[in-house]
């Protein structure tokens, strides 16, 4: 006869704290957001309208969105406020704009996994396999940018399709009915704007401290958030991402989306691919549809971000949001299912790594090249054209 664990009850009563820590900053994280959305209606228009009309050229646009990522170490953070962002209520950004954008920060999520894999740096053949599994996550997040963007521009078709989704899901998703999330929101955000009132006479410093204490909400809770989590999950995601060793590709790609959504976060997920190939568990062919799946599962951020919002705008927010999902869901359909395209990332990782084991200086220039350089390179084809 089975003996049923007597700390069965205990434990669970031991998750309650973590639980409770995990709502907790939800909260805080989507009251960041729309605080985020207020304090940009404080803004003078004029301001506005000058950091719009730069946001208008593509590259431009891209290069803001990679460079946030890449200071912040967060996609989250970054998705989240351009969320914020397109659904202010008055002098909202651009939609259009804020597109490349979100695809700027899918490129500055890889920088993490990217750094972590230089801890193997001292050890040749632990390098040898832990780089490329880094490297094919920027491989792939600039092959989907190099498509979609012009793609985009072209035609539009992340935004129409976004604006559709948008109009279709409206009464599921609360743009045309106020929520009492949102109105318990509201509530929370009145002490801040009051406080702002009281302190600073005029609007200007109203939105710079309101900008502050949104932002500092997003990164702050969005850190802990992914600490709670981890230590939470960190057996589970090693016990969940080994079975992916062994798996089809499908159902790896659907771990890398699970491990995403239960710590929050694609960086983990893909800096956790880092040791294991270095160790030698995980080929590179293995992490590939894993890290196509974080990519997927880091949507989720901007989606939850989107549910903060209220007010005319509010539709942008989810728009937006659609968009993040829409573009990464597109990379995968385009670069994944096609056997000779699929190997591009993985080819142009090992070749990469080449490089890099001839000598760490060429290491660390790839990495400024990457991450810096071909910003660097659009502004200028972007000013060459204009």
């Amino acid at each position: 006869m089975p003996i049923v664990p007597p700390e069965q009850p205990t434990s669970f009563l031991s998750l309650l704290p973590r639980i409770g820590a995990v709502i907790g900053l939800l909260f805080i994280f989507l009251l960041g957001v729309k605080s985020l959305g207020e304090g940009f209606e404080l803004i003078g228009a004029e301001w506005i309208g000058s950091f719009f009309a730069t946001t208008e050229n593509p590259f431009i646009g891209l290069i803001v969105g990679l460079l946030a990522t890449t200071v912040m170490q967060s996609s989250s953070v970054t998705t989240s406020m351009i969320v914020g962002l397109v659904a202010a209520p008055e002098n909202p950004l651009p939609l259009v704009n804020a597109v490349p954008m979100i695809m700027g920060a899918n490129i500055g999520t890889t920088v993490t996994a990217t750094i972590v894999s230089l801890g193997h740096m001292g050890r040749r053949d632990e390098f040898e396999r832990a780089f490329p599994v880094a490297v094919c996550h920027d491989m792939f997040n600039y092959l989907a940018v190099l498509v979609l963007l012009p793609l985009e521009i072209w035609t539009g078709f992340l935004r129409s399709t976004a604006v559709w989704f948008a109009e279709s899901l409206s009464g599921f998703s609360g743009v045309d009915y106020e929520s009492p999330l949102r109105s318990v929101l509201s509530t929370a955000y009145a002490p801040i704007e009051t406080f702002a009132q009281t302190v600073f006479v005029t609007q200007g410093l109203q939105a710079i401290f309101v900008g502050i204490v949104s932002g500092l909400f997003i990164f702050l809770s969005l850190f802990f958030l992914v600490r709670v989590m981890r230590a939470a999950a960190h057996s589970s995601v090693e016990r969940v991402v080994g079975r992916a060793l062994e798996s089809s590709a499908v159902s790896a790609l659907l771990i890398g989306v699970f491990v995403t959504v239960m710590v929050q976060s694609s960086s983990i997920t893909t800096s956790l691919l880092v040791p294991l190939a270095g160790a030698g568990l995980l080929r590179l062919e293995q992490a590939f549809p894993v890290t196509i799946g974080a990519n997927i599962g880091t949507t989720v951020t901007a989606l939850l971000a989107a549910m903060a919002v209220s007010g005319p705008n509010a539709s942008a927010g989810l728009e937006i949001a659609l968009v993040h999902l829409l573009f990464n869901l597109s990379g995968l359909l385009l670069l994944y299912p096609v056997k000779v395209v699929r190997r591009i990332p993985l080819v142009g990782a090992r070749a990469v790594t080449q490089l890099a084991l001839r000598s760490r200086k060429l290491t660390v220039i790839w990495i400024a090249f990457l991450f810096y350089g071909l910003p660097a390179l659009c502004i200028a084809v972007s000013r060459a054209f204009d």
